[in-house]
This record gives C-alpha cells, structure tokens and sequence, in this order.
C-alpha cells in the first residue's frame, strides 16, 4: 500500500471493528498490548475509515448538536426597566 488513503479504502467492516475493540480495550485480538503509536494510527484509521462509511452521528466523537439551552429563555434586564424615564 502507498498511501494511508489507499490503506483506508482496503478496511473492510471486519477490520474497523477489530481496530475498534483494540483502540477500546488496549490489546489487539490475540491479547498482545498496543503501543501508543499502534492506538494513535488505528485510531486515526478508524476516524478515516467513519467519514468514507457512517453517517456523521455514528462516528467517533460525535457529540449531537451543540447549543446552548439559555438561548430559547429570555432573561427579563431586571437592572433596567424599559418603563423608566431619566
């Protein structure tokens, strides 16, 4: 393979969810520990291969539509009231 992009499009479902299990529990399938650079490129592999296969609110990170719940409240200005004449 020449390319992390080619690497990424060889991926089956299978093998995102071994690299999936590895990244999670720290061990590949046949109990041997993954190094930190091991854990940094499956998980780098696993982001790639989610952008080219799922949908965004299934892929890792993913955090639902952020917005803040104080917007659709409307705080009275109880400093100064709009009936007040200087």
């Amino acid at each position: 393979m020449s390319s992390f992009n080619e690497m990424i499009k060889n991926i089956t479902p299978d093998i995102y969810n071994s690299l999936k299990v590895a990244v999670e529990i720290g061990k590949w399938s046949d109990g041997g520990k993954l190094t930190a650079e091991q854990r940094e490129l499956s998980l780098q592999a696993m982001i790639a291969w989610e952008i080219q296969n799922l949908p965004e609110d299934q892929r890792t990170g993913y955090m639902g539509v952020q917005e803040c719940a104080s917007k659709s409240i409307e705080i009275p200005n109880v400093l100064f009231k709009s009936d007040a004449v200087h």
